[in-house]
């Protein structure tokens, strides 16, 4: 276990033989697996002469762009959300100019109208399991701020966390849809963008505010400069 808390963007991509382990030698059905054993029993008590070519093994996770969403019609919130992104995530790197946001009028009645939203991209890099708990986070700062702030909306505040990899931008949400997994503590995540033939494309599912070319943009600017940091780290994901 040591070696893996040594390096937070490691993880273990376990391969379960079915009949086989990929060997001719190897028949029978495994009964167990250990992955960070050097052995795998099987149910005719054999041991695999194989098992370091069986067993799982470590494969690089690349780490990620964490950014958030900051939406609401009021300044002084905006100001008050970009202040605790940088004191708990450290200093922004990429910040989008401000676009509006309407949403077919469904955030109305708790937000209000006249609402705004701003990406923030922090500048350090971050560990994508980290998804979940950035979404709890998020989900208690906005409370603080409408216990804290004179606001007449019952939630003035609505930030929404994610982060963007060389290939996706992916969203978390409480919302569960058919094409959402769930994670943990009532958060699911969401695909909704990819990088394919140099730009960013949409789903069915992409909120219409992830389909412009403002978040694009951004999208594209975070990209590469994780690359660049990949480049200089060789950091890329092999295999």
């Amino acid at each position: 276990m040591g070696w893996l808390a040594a390096h937070p963007f490691l993880s273990v991509a376990t391969k379960i033989p079915t009949t086989t382990c990929g060997k001719k030698v190897c028949s029978a059905q495994p009964l167990v697996i250990a992955p960070r054993l050097s052995t795998i029993t099987f149910a005719n008590q054999r041991t695999c002469p194989h098992a370091l070519t069986c067993m799982s093994e470590p494969r690089r996770i690349e780490p990620v762009i964490r950014f958030c969403a900051v939406i609401s019609r009021h300044p002084e919130a905006h100001a008050w959300a970009t202040r605790r992104l940088q004191e708990q995530w450290g200093e922004s790197a990429e910040v989008s100019t401000p676009a509006d946001f309407t949403a077919g009028g469904f955030y109305d009645e708790e937000m209000g109208r006249g609402l705004s939203k701003v990406l923030v991209a922090a500048e350090a890099f971050a560990d994508p399991a980290g998804l979940a708990d950035w979404k709890v986070a998020t989900n208690a700062w906005e409370l603080e701020y409408a216990e804290i702030s004179n606001h007449d909306e019952p939630r003035p505040l609505n930030l929404d966390p994610g982060y963007i990899t060389q290939a996706k931008l992916v969203l978390a949400t409480i919302k569960d849809r058919d094409h959402r997994l769930y994670l943990r503590d009532g958060i699911f995540a969401e695909v909704t963008l990819n990088y394919t033939g140099g730009r960013w494309a949409h789903h069915r599912w992409s909120y219409p505010d992830y389909r412009t070319d403002h978040v694009a943009a951004f999208a594209m600017a975070c990209r590469q400069r994780l690359r660049d940091y990949l480049l200089q780290t060789n950091g890329f994901r092999r295999g």
